[in-house]
């Protein structure tokens, strides 16, 4: 009996020595770090809410270049992309309009120099009609070559040149017409390069924006520990943030 309260007596002390321990552990625990953890956690959140979207600034690149570097927060490499598509703008309505010109030029000149009624009128027309004398010529060779459907009624599609010379001055404004209205599509397609040249730069000038996010503010935690198990007192918890 005496020995077994003994042991009692030992378990009870060994209780009481462990609980006193865990008590001098959370009472020794620096609060104001779980502030600070608290605090680094809410400038990640912030940091990810800060970072861009590269599907965003292929958009704005797609829309009008250099749209995307600016949304990226780099435009000293976007602008040269706006100035670009700026500079096609203006080559594509200069040419678009020196076409719709030419196409004025050429239609006037058939109405009065071939009898041509320009009313209901397509681009195959006009473009035949500078190969032919006369409709009569065009229906002609159209019927020997058994071409019956591509024949015109000579009471809508009349035309009959005056000269050679005049026929000749037709085709060439007829040229030169499609001939711009031809080039408008290498234009589109250095504009569409463009673009799309804008939209690659713009998510490297995203991506870039966004490790710099990251690089910026780096939070870490670690704990420090004494190996001597006596010494539960020395146990300790820091944080790190890297600039």
């Amino acid at each position: 009996m005496k020995n077994f309260v003994i042991i009692i007596f030992i378990l009870s002390g060994s209780l009481f020595a462990q609980t006193t321990s865990l008590m001098k552990l959370k009472s020794e625990f620096n609060y104001s770090n779980s502030t600070e953890l608290v605090k680094n956690l809410s400038n990640s959140l912030e940091i990810k809410s800060q970072k861009k979207n590269p599907a965003l600034a292929i958009l704005f690149s797609m829309l009008l270049p250099g749209m995307g570097e600016l949304y990226g927060g780099n435009y000293q490499s976007g602008q040269y992309f706006t100035i670009a598509e700026a500079a096609f703008l203006g080559v594509y309505v200069g040419m678009n309009f020196y076409g719709d010109w030419k196409k004025d030029n050429y239609e006037t000149f058939a109405g009065s120099a071939a009898g041509v009624d320009l009313k209901g009128k397509n681009e195959d027309y006009f473009g035949r009609i500078g190969e032919y004398k006369d409709i009569e010529q065009y229906n002609n060779i159209k019927a020997l070559n058994r071409e019956f459907n591509k024949m015109y009624d000579p009471a809508v599609f009349y035309w009959q040149w005056k000269n050679d010379e005049d026929r000749k001055n037709y085709r060439d404004m007829w040229l030169s017409s499609r001939h711009a209205y031809n080039n408008l599509r290498f234009v589109v397609g250095a504009m569409l390069l463009n673009r799309l040249t804008s939209a690659i730069n713009a998510v490297r000038v995203v991506t870039a924006y966004n490790k710099s996010l990251e690089s910026s503010d780096q939070t870490g935690l670690y704990f420090n520990a004494n190996p001597d198990p006596n010494a539960v007192s020395s146990i300790t918890v820091n944080f790190f943030t890297a600039f």
